[in-house]
């Protein structure tokens, strides 16, 4: 599985516009819905709001992947985004967060999801594709670093 398989340049958000983590939440619940129209904007915020709630998803060194599952998702729903100025997200590591990826799945999915979740995890734990992700200067720019680190891993 390739991260490219299921984040398009279109689910690439270089600019987040809020700066709480609800407020964040919900942001990325309405651009993902506007764009992949598989799922209402406050069903994919509640999936990942009633997620967050069980535990903080950020992972540390500026990274969070909120998730979550629901059976209204017909399919594997995912986005990149990116808050310049950083997001107090409960990270493990106190710091902001600037760069999330959204992963939302059926309930009915198995393992699909855990797949998705590792392979985010191997791409984002490197420190100079973190840098790169941050230094882009939009979405394709940001999308062709995501699809370059992906190869490599």
């Amino acid at each position: 599985m390739k991260i490219a398989d299921f984040i398009v340049p279109e689910l690439v958000f270089p600019s987040l516009q809020e700066t709480e983590k609800i407020s964040v939440l919900r942001e990325l619940a309405t651009r993902l819905a506007e764009v992949s129209r598989a799922a209402s904007a406050e069903t994919l915020f509640r999936v990942l709001h009633d997620r967050e709630v069980q535990a903080s998803t950020a992972v540390g060194e500026g990274v969070a992947i909120p998730h979550g599952k629901h059976d209204a998702i017909g399919r594997l729903l995912a986005c990149v985004a990116r808050s310049p100025g950083g997001v107090e997200f409960g990270s493990i590591d106190g710091k902001p967060t600037h760069l999330f990826v959204v992963l939302v799945w059926p309930e009915s999915s198995t393992g699909l999801h855990l797949k998705a979740l590792a392979r985010i995890s191997r791409v984002f734990k490197d420190a100079s594709f973190r840098a790169r992700m941050m230094a882009a200067t939009g979405a394709a720019e940001m999308h062709a670093a995501l699809v370059e680190r992906d190869a490599l891993c």
